[in-house]
């Protein structure tokens, strides 16, 4: 690797503290130097005094308070000889670095506005926020491409299912990052988006074809390198057709995921694609890993198979165990160690943390936090989200709602969990405002009177479960079109990393919620999360995909359906699920 080229472009000063910071650490810390630990709500004293004895490389951290944070994060970097790295997740803004940061949008919102002023935006003033509690790296963008629709882990998160708008709003949030003071990392190579499955949970594979991964995927990571992205994070995700590819007698049960086969990491990513950046493996407790391999040989393989460093250790001193033990045997090599060492520390020099380090300025003046949640970022969020609501379908030209025609409308919730988030609310008592209630209140706030519908699961339960027939048969049809003038289901499904799950979860079998009502009266599916619930919603014939379940967003929903505002996103997934039957 040559670190005085792209994405590093190091000085000849720069090499200087390279050199010389390498040449004086010990085994220990150069084993260090190649982990990211997590940090769970831990006070500065502790975070302080673990630094001060391993000397990490660097830390993901739990969102906090502004002000906590900003201590958390000064106490790490006075308690480092080697700047460490911070990072954080800023997918969609301020609010991936810190507790009451500014959502800007999440990627699919900025890509449905067909403007990249969006995305560089949520780069830009994202990471301006997490600067301001000292953060310096964002494991972002995901440049993954939602190529099935029934995927559950990356809807959200990425830009979208063409390869050209996934570049292009990518280039925009880097370039965002950039200005803001903060290098950015690509996810999750070799590309998301192909299996339904969730890496959290099941290795999981991207099935394109070597010239299907080429036009698609490739084209985008090809683009980023190009344009110099600084590091990327590796997915536990097979690619089988270039593992084949470069290893022309691999066997099935040989194919591992990218952060452990090195025909991709070396092959592909580094030789084909020529990256000369940082590589950094996807976090190591995930399943998509540890299901294929002990733990003491996984460990050591991905720094021998090319990664960097490391997202996390389970065990710290376990973990260093195992990476001296291979040291021992052979299966990772001192010279691979060192070369993923000088590529960590040229990656921080890149950033000139060193020369912020000398100076004092790794963690910025705590006054600086006043731009977290500022006017100026929630001005631009509530633009995005104008220009981002999509109207995905409105086939029996049910809008404008008008409070004169339907007054009384029912509102439906249908949101990750199910039953489960029900008596989990219950047993804990309360909880936040969720996007129905912010719905009612929005509506009712415009003259119309509406009704959240809340099941009372007690007064149906029955020896053989929840009688939905029962409480479906309360109310007849007749009753029901008297009292109700137009109904919307509201759906906030947007979970991963625990299931599979994308589809939506109707509380009880047979029940009054499901839209047995669209044949009777105006209805309209709102997604606040998840894009593509047409699949379980194709009788509805209105739906709108928000893409974000603020207040915010929920008052410009209103106003659009009102018509008192156009709707301008343009969705750009196949948010029809590739069915006829959910255009009717």
């Amino acid at each position: 690797m040559d670190y005085t080229k792209k994405p590093f472009y190091l000085t000849v000063e720069d090499m200087r503290w390279v050199e010389d910071t390498f040449s004086s650490m010990t085994l220990d810390e150069k084993l260090n130097q190649v982990l990211v630990d997590m940090l769970w709500n831990d006070p500065p004293k502790k975070v302080a005094s673990q630094q001060k004895m391993l000397q990490l490389g660097g830390y993901r951290y739990n969102n906090m308070s502004a002000e906590k944070l900003w201590e958390q994060n000064n106490a790490i970097q006075k308690s480092s000889k080697i700047p460490a790295l911070i990072a954080a997740n800023i997918e969609a803004g301020g609010n991936g670095a810190v507790s009451g940061g500014t959502k800007l949008g999440e990627a699919i919102a900025c890509a449905a506005t067909g403007d990249t002023n969006s995305a560089y935006y949520m780069g830009y003033y994202g990471c301006k926020e997490a600067v301001a509690v000292g953060r310096n790296w964002t494991f972002a963008p995901v440049v993954d491409i939602d190529v099935n629709w029934r995927n559950c882990v990356i809807p959200m998160r990425c830009f979208g299912c063409d390869p050209d708008t996934v570049l292009n709003m990518s280039l925009a949030y880097m370039r965002g990052t950039k200005d803001a003071g903060i290098a950015c990392c690509m996810k999750h190579f070799p590309g998301d988006g192909c299996d339904e499955r969730d890496q959290h949970l099941v290795t999981t594979c991207n099935d394109r074809t070597c010239d299907e991964w080429d036009a698609t995927y490739g084209k985008v990571y090809r683009g980023m390198i190009e344009a110099g992205v600084p590091s990327v994070m590796v997915g536990h995700i097979t690619l089988p057709s270039y593992s084949r590819a470069f290893c022309p007698d691999i066997h099935d049960s040989e194919i591992m995921p990218a952060t452990i086969a090195p025909e991709l990491l070396q092959g592909l990513l580094r030789g084909k694609l020529g990256f000369n950046g940082l590589i950094i493996t996807d976090a190591t407790h995930m399943v998509g890993i540890t299901s294929r391999l002990r733990r003491r040989d996984f460990i050591p393989r991905m720094l021998m198979s090319g990664c960097d460093m490391i997202l996390y250790y389970r065990n710290h001193e376990e973990d260093v165990g195992y990476l001296k033990e291979a040291l021992k045997d052979g299966r990772l090599t001192m010279e691979r160690l060192d070369e993923a060492v000088h590529t960590v520390l040229a990656f921080k020099a890149s950033m000139k943390l060193h020369e912020k380090q000398r100076a004092g300025l790794l963690v910025p003046p705590k006054q600086n936090l006043n731009v977290i949640g500022c006017d100026e970022h929630k001005k631009k969020a509530a633009q995005i989200i104008d220009q981002s609501i999509t109207l995905v379908k409105n086939s029996r030209s049910q809008l404008p709602l008008d409070p004169k025609k339907h007054e009384r409308i029912i509102i439906y919730t249908v949101q990750s969990g199910g039953l489960t988030t029900w008596i989990r609310n219950i047993a804990f008592g309360g909880k936040r405002s969720q996007p129905s209630e912010l719905l009612a209140e929005e509506l009712k706030a415009k003259g119309f009177k509406p009704t959240v519908y809340k099941i009372n699961f007690l007064k149906y339960l029955s020896p053989h479960g929840v009688n939905g027939k029962k409480a479906l048969a309360e109310l007849s049809v007749a009753q029901y079109t008297q009292k109700y003038d137009a109904a919307i289901v509201l759906c906030n499904v947007g979970s991963f990393s625990t299931t599979n799950e994308r589809s939506l979860h109707w509380t009880i079998p047979m029940g009054p919620e499901i839209p047995w009502y669209a044949s009777e009266i105006p209805t309209i599916g709102i997604s606040v999360a998840h894009p593509f619930h047409l699949i379980d919603l194709a009788m509805v014939p209105t739906y709108v995909n928000t893409y974000n379940s603020s207040r915010e967003a929920i008052r410009q929903t209103v106003a659009k359906l009102m018509g008192e505002s156009a709707f301008k996103g343009n969705s750009p997934v196949h948010a029809f699920c590739d069915r006829w039957d959910t255009k009717l």
